[in-house]
């Protein structure tokens, strides 16, 4: 889930595709992670808040609010992320693990 914050922050400007393509990512691997069993029914629930915060997000970017609120509602994400990690260990990486190269 980092790295799909880490992904929108590295962007010069966000933009709403960009983030509700982030969100649909996490959406779709969430569905396949937990009906796989590689992730339990807890970090699915927990992991959905950040992709329900994407789409927020992507809401408020499509409003026009300035780039500078939309970097700190990011990087209150990316805390929210590094919790996530550290309640269940390796979420990261089974997210990620089915990114396109």
């Amino acid at each position: 889930m980092r790295t799909c914050v880490d992904t929108l922050m590295a962007l010069a400007h966000v933009d709403g595709p960009s983030v509700r393509n982030e969100a649909q990512f996490i959406a779709d691997r969430l569905d396949v992670l937990r009906q796989t069993g590689q992730i339990s029914n807890d970090a699915y629930l927990d992991a959905g808040a950040i992709q329900g915060a994407f789409n927020m997000i992507g809401n408020l970017v499509e409003m026009g609010v300035p780039q500078k609120e939309i970097f700190s509602q990011l990087k209150q994400q990316l805390a929210r992320a590094c919790r996530l990690e550290e309640k269940h260990p390796g979420l990261d990486s089974a997210v990620e693990s089915g990114r396109a190269s």
